[in-house]
C-alpha cells in the first residue's frame, strides 16, 4: 500500500502541472492534535495565491473521491518558500553554492546552528559540507536535524 504522501503526490500531479508549477514536497504531519496534509509547490518566478488556490480546489475534490485518509485532516497547499528545507539529493545539487542554515541535533563547539554556503553533498553518505567564513564544516547526515536555504539581505 502506498504512503499517503505518495498517493497525494500522484493525485496532485495533473493539477500542479496545469498551474505551471512543480511539486516540491508533500508532508502528512500531526501538530497540536490536528493532522495536516501539506502540498508544497515551486515555480520559476515564484508561486502565487492563485496557483495555490487552483491546485487546492482540484486536489481537494480528488482526495474526497479517492478517500485515502481515515479521519479528519487539514489540506494546505502553499509555496515551498524562499527558505525551504533541502531533503533530497537533487535539492542539494540544485542549490550548491547557495546560502544555507544547518541545524544539528546536538551542539558542536557550543552551537547547534551554522549559517554558511553549501559547498558539498555526498549522495552515498548524506554528509553536508558548508563554509562559514573561512572555516569548512562537514556534518554527518545522522547529526543534521534540518538544512534549509537562507535568504541574505
Amino acid at each position: 500500500m502506498k504512503k499517503i504522501t505518495e498517493l497525494t503526490a500522484e493525485l496532485a500531479a495533473p493539477a500542479i502541472a496545469e498551474a505551471g508549477c512543480t511539486l516540491w514536497d508533500v508532508e502528512y504531519v500531526k501538530e497540536a492534535g490536528t493532522w495536516y496534509l501539506r502540498v508544497l509547490l515551486d515555480k520559476e518566478g515564484g508561486v502565487d495565491i492563485l496557483d495555490c488556490e487552483s491546485v487546492s480546489r482540484k486536489l481537494s475534490d480528488l482526495l474526497d473521491e479517492a478517500d485515502p485518509i481515515e479521519g479528519s485532516y487539514t489540506l494546505e497547499v502553499g509555496s515551498a518558500g524562499a527558505e525551504r528545507a533541502l531533503k533530497r539529493p537533487g535539492d542539494f545539487a540544485r542549490f550548491m553554492g547557495s546560502p544555507v542554515l544547518v541545524k544539528l541535533y546536538r551542539s558542536l563547539d557550543g552551537r547547534k546552528e551554522f549559517a554558511g554556503t553549501l559547498d558539498g553533498y555526498d549522495e552515498a553518505t548524506g554528509d553536508i559540507t558548508i563554509t562559514v567564513g573561512k572555516e569548512t564544516f562537514t556534518f554527518a547526515k545522522k547529526d543534521v536535524a534540518l538544512t534549509r536555504l537562507r535568504v541574505e539581505f
